[in-house]
């Protein structure tokens, strides 16, 4: 019999309402934080459904700023700053995806204003602590836990108009942060569980939103899911897959979630064998006997793009991409050369199937 490893697990406070109907208590949410100014984010395109919020805040709300873009550029975060400044804004209400919840913590970061997320994704941004700014091609991220949204508001009736290619993709972007937290370096029980089973609500849930997309169960299921692998994501570090999305992302202004997807099966057929307990618990989790491949299969079955080329890079900028990938390394279980990099990102490229992998050196 195997006893449990030694382990460090420290608990972030946030406040979570799950179910149908939750947003009508958003409301009394906001006087939790006795706040009477509250300003609504969100992106152009959700600006009408965001006036929903404002209805249910009434004479709380004081404005809604809908230039929430990907990857948070810094002239953007800058500007949101100034507008909540400027309406004397005592809360920020995050309406969206990952985009629009980035954009609060980065108003959060410079103003300590607290954030509340009501998210319409599965992208899972809503429960960890690291925020991520663009600037001058790069994007730079860190941890603080004043970021961290203190109230969120799940409730899958909104999430039943997000298309159907979103839905896939940004819920295998939630899937890849419990895939992460499986291996690494600061991993612990408890964050696995509820990896294991973030990745199993979600590899249930996708498929039937393919085929069924006004499907509630579903929905809610792949909720549950996003709710729980990003939690993972807030609690434990990040590895080699989030190091190259956050540069395909910010230095070549790849979409965030397509990009997660076609990157995702090729990270863990790079790690396969520097960290087999973590792949083991993925195939449970998917019904599956490849990690990699099961990821993969989950992607092009349910319609995701497969290349990176598919999502606008070009070939030549694979090298560029080895390079700033290569510089400030996040720790990962098996050593990261360049090599291997570019092998990985040129199968990511062309979107072949992911290949068996060779025997891996674990990193020291």
């Amino acid at each position: 019999m195997q006893g449990v490893q030694g382990f460090t697990f420290q608990s972030h406070a946030s406040r979570v309402l799950f179910g149908r109907g939750v947003l009508s208590q958003l409301r009394d949410e906001v006087q939790r934080f006795d706040a009477r100014r509250v300003l609504v984010l969100c992106t152009p395109e959700q600006r009408e459904s965001a006036e929903v919020v404002v209805r249910h805040l009434g004479d709380a709300a004081v404005g809604v700023f809908d230039r929430a873009v990907m990857h948070v550029p810094i002239e953007v975060a800058e500007e949101g700053r100034e507008v909540a400044k400027k309406l004397r804004a005592d809360v920020v209400v995050a309406f969206g995806g990952g985009s629009t919840i980035g954009l609060g913590k980065a108003i959060a970061l410079v103003s300590d204003l607290p954030v509340m997320a009501i998210p319409t994704t599965y992208a899972g941004s809503e429960m960890t602590p690291i925020f991520g700014i663009t600037e001058q091609g790069l994007k730079r991220t860190g941890r603080d836990l004043k970021v961290l949204p203190r109230t969120v508001l799940y409730d899958p009736e909104l999430t039943l108009t997000l298309p159907v290619g979103l839905s896939v993709t940004s819920g295998i972007n939630a899937i890849a942060h419990a895939a992460e937290g499986l291996y690494s370096r600061d991993a612990n029980p408890v964050m696995s569980l509820m990896a294991e089973e973030g990745i199993r609500a979600l590899a249930s849930g996708l498929p039937q939103i393919r085929t069924t997309p006004d499907d509630f169960a579903a929905r809610s299921l792949a909720l549950y899911g996003a709710w729980l692998c990003g939690s993972v994501l807030g609690n434990v570090g990040m590895s080699l897959h989030h190091k190259l999305c956050h540069t395909l992302g910010g230095s070549f202004n790849l979409p965030h979630a397509e990009t997660h997807t076609v990157v995702l099966a090729h990270v863990l057929a790079f790690n396969a064998n520097a960290a087999p307990e973590a792949m083991r618990r993925i195939e449970r989790a998917m019904g599956v006997d490849n990690a990699a491949v099961g990821v993969y299969r989950l992607a092009i079955d349910n319609g995701a793009p497969r290349s990176l080329r598919e999502l606008g890079m070009k070939e030549e900028d694979v090298e560029r991409a080895v390079r700033i990938a290569g510089d400030l390394p996040y720790w990962n279980p098996r050593t990261v050369d360049a090599a291997g990099l570019r092998s990985l990102l040129r199968n990511a490229y062309e979107g072949t199937p992911p290949k068996a992998p060779l025997r891996a050196t674990p990193a020291a």
